[in-house]
């Protein structure tokens, strides 16, 4: 199946109901989905999270309910 983009607010409730927290690794500007039990990762808000995808020129893409951060194909 293919990967569909999708709206932030989606991708939010998705999370959520999976137990996922944004999060950003340490050192770098990576940002990923985390349950918030990795060393490597800060979880952080879902506002910075928003912006960073924004910044960054990423979107969330899913299939099935499961979600990948991609370069979003509008830019």
């Amino acid at each position: 199946m293919a990967m569909e983009k999708i709206e932030f607010a989606k991708a939010k409730i998705i999370a959520e109901k999976k137990g996922l927290k944004p999060g950003k690794v340490k050192g770098t500007s990576g940002i990923q989905f985390t349950k918030g039990n990795n060393n490597r990762l800060n979880v952080i808000s879902w506002e910075e999270f928003e912006a960073l995808l924004g910044e960054r020129k990423l979107a969330i893409y899913e299939s099935a309910g499961w979600m990948k951060i991609m370069k979003n194909d509008r830019y």
